[in-house]
C-alpha cells in the first residue's frame, strides 16, 4: 500500500484555505467600520478641544486687557514687600553712602580675589602695603545692618551707594538679599567688579550695578546730607537731631567704610558725632537706623 499524503493534505489545504478568505473579508469590513467609526470620534473631540482653546484663550486676552485697563502688578522677589510707587503720597525716605570701601581685586596666584588682611596677609606684605588698610568685611557688614533694619522693610530706604577706595562706584538694590558669610559676598563682589552689575536669578533686573561717578548726580535735590566722624565737634544724640529735619525731607547718610582715616566729601553739608567713642560703620548704621524707626513710627 501506498501513503496516503497527498490525498489528505490536498483536502485540508482546500478548506484551510476558503475558510481562511471568508474570515479575512469578514475581518476587513469589521475593521473598515471600526477605524471609521474612530475617526468620527477623534474628529469630533479635537473640534471640542479646539473649541475650548479658543473659547479660554479669547477668555484669557480679556482679562489680560481689563488687568491692563485696572490696576498694575508690581512683580518683586519672594519673601520681600512691595513698595508702593504712588509719587503723590510719598513718604520721604533714606540714602546710605558707604565711603571709602576697601574693595580691591588682585590676581593672587592664578585667581582674582578680594584682597582682605587675613588671607593675603603674605600677598600685602610683599608688595609692600598695610595690611591694616584691606578691611572688606566692613562694608559687608555694614551692608547687613542696612539692608536688615526696619527702615529697609518698612519701604523707606531709597537706595545704597558704594564707593571704593579706588573710585569705583555702585549702587545697591534695597531689595538685595546681601550673603551672610564673608566669601560668598567676596565672590559677589568679585563678580560685580568684573562683569559690572549682577542680575536677578531668571530676570533682567539689576540688582547690583556699577554707575559713573559723581554720587551727587543720583541724590534728590531737596535732600540733608550729612556725615559722620568720631573727630567732629558737633556731638549729638541722633533722636534729637532728627526732630530738627523737616519732614518732607528725604536724608543722606554718609559713612566712611574704611578701618582708619575720616571721610572727605564736597557734598556733605554737616558733619556730626553720635557716641563719645570711635564706633564700627555697622554699630554707627544700626544706631542711625534706629533713631530713624523712631522718628517714622516703626516697630
Amino acid at each position: 500500500m501506498g501513503p496516503r499524503y497527498g490525498v489528505k493534505g490536498y483536502k485540508r489545504k482546500k478548506k484551510e484555505k476558503k475558510y481562511d478568505k471568508e474570515d479575512d473579508e469578514v475581518d476587513e469590513q469589521v475593521e473598515e467600520e471600526r477605524t471609521n467609526k474612530k475617526t468620527k470620534s477623534e474628529v469630533q473631540e479635537e473640534e471640542e478641544i479646539t473649541n475650548k482653546k479658543t473659547k479660554t484663550g479669547v477668555e484669557e486676552e480679556e482679562a489680560e486687557e481689563t488687568g491692563k485697563e485696572g490696576q498694575f502688578e508690581v512683580h518683586e522677589m519672594e519673601g520681600i514687600p512691595i513698595v508702593p510707587c504712588d509719587t503723590n503720597s510719598r513718604k520721604p525716605g533714606v540714602i546710605f553712602v558707604l565711603e571709602k570701601a576697601s574693595l580691591e581685586v588682585a590676581k593672587v596666584g592664578k585667581s582674582y580675589q578680594i584682597l582682605n588682611s587675613e588671607d593675603h596677609a603674605n600677598f600685602l606684605g610683599k608688595n609692600k602695603r598695610n595690611p591694616a588698610e584691606y578691611r572688606p568685611d566692613i562694608v559687608h557688614q555694614a551692608l547687613l545692618s542696612i539692608l536688615d533694619s526696619p527702615v529697609n522693610k518698612a519701604g523707606r530706604l531709597r537706595a545704597v551707594y558704594v564707593k571704593t577706595e579706588k573710585g569705583v562706584l555702585f549702587e545697591v538694590k534695597p531689595h538685595v538679599r546681601i550673603p551672610r558669610t564673608y566669601k560668598r559676598f567676596a565672590g559677589i563682589i568679585l563678580q560685580l567688579l568684573q562683569k559690572l552689575s549682577i542680575r536677578a536669578v531668571g530676570k533682567n533686573e539689576k540688582l547690583m550695578n556699577v554707575i559713573k561717578n559723581p554720587v551727587t548726580k543720583y541724590l534728590p535735590l531737596n535732600s540733608c546730607k550729612i556725615g559722620f566722624s568720631y573727630s567732629s565737634n558737633k556731638l549729638i544724640k541722633m533722636g534729637n537731631y532728627l526732630s530738627t529735619i523737616d519732614e518732607d525731607k528725604d536724608l543722606v547718610f554718609v559713612v566712611g567704610a574704611m578701618a582708619h582715616g575720616k571721610i572727605d566729601c564736597d557734598y556733605i553739608e554737616d558733619f556730626i558725632a553720635i557716641s563719645e567713642y570711635p564706633l564700627s560703620a555697622a554699630w554707627c548704621i544700626a544706631r542711625i537706623c534706629e533713631g530713624l524707626a523712631n522718628k517714622w513710627s516703626i516697630l
